[in-house]
């Protein structure tokens, strides 16, 4: 069966600090037509269930935990019987959201999960959150980056948890390491290449 990526946008809010944004999510699936993941559960179970149909959800995968990237996964891993995976260094954000409910297992960096056939490696970016994540399939040539890095740079680190230095840290040793026709497919926005951000960066 063929391995193909597909994508969905929802929209909703995202809080932290106090204040309240309205945002549009990026929602990635990577698998076949027997089975998939699902990277970030932001806003709306009925889309992303919409897009998964009647396959079998290996794991909900959070690239980190700010409310605009889990605030459904609870409910999502109901809907599918898919455990919701995040690095723990993330837990005392997760709870803002969920303070009654875990995750149900762990993301740890060089972790390599296997899904419809096709490794998948973890690499913890710490920065934009403690525990955040990007999802690295090289037989696909792309890197699922979550708020870490976007069209255009990294991501904000001007809220609690985050921190500017690591995230460029993170970025540069763990991104920019990658191929530079890698695609990036980001948590928020269009999506990217590591040479393109290389550039950006300097």
């Amino acid at each position: 069966m063929t391995v193909r990526i597909e994508h969905t946008t929802t929209s909703g809010t995202f809080s932290l600090d106090g204040q309240t944004f309205d945002v549009d999510n990026n929602v990635w699936l990577l698998g076949d037509d027997a089975e998939c993941a699902v990277i970030d559960a932001p806003h709306d179970v009925d889309a992303i269930t919409k897009l998964i149909g009647g396959r079998r959800v290996v794991a909900v995968l959070a690239t980190h935990a700010h409310d605009d990237h889990v605030r459904v996964a609870p409910e999502l891993a109901a809907a599918t019987d898919a455990p919701v995976l995040l690095h723990p260094d993330d837990l005392p954000v997760w709870r803002l959201t969920h303070p009654e409910r875990e995750p149900d297992g762990e993301l740890r960096d060089g972790q390599v999960l296997e899904i419809a056939g096709l490794a998948v490696h973890v690499l913890h970016t710490p920065g934009h959150a403690p525990g955040a994540c990007c999802f690295h399939v090289p037989a696909l040539g792309v890197v699922f980056t979550g708020d870490t890095l976007f069209q255009g740079g990294p991501g904000a680190t001007g809220r609690s948890f985050s921190d500017h230095d690591t995230i460029l840290a993170s970025i540069r040793t763990r991104l920019l390491t990658l191929p530079g026709e890698t695609v990036v497919h980001t948590g928020h926005g269009p999506s990217t290449t590591i040479a393109a951000e290389a550039a950006a960066l300097g």
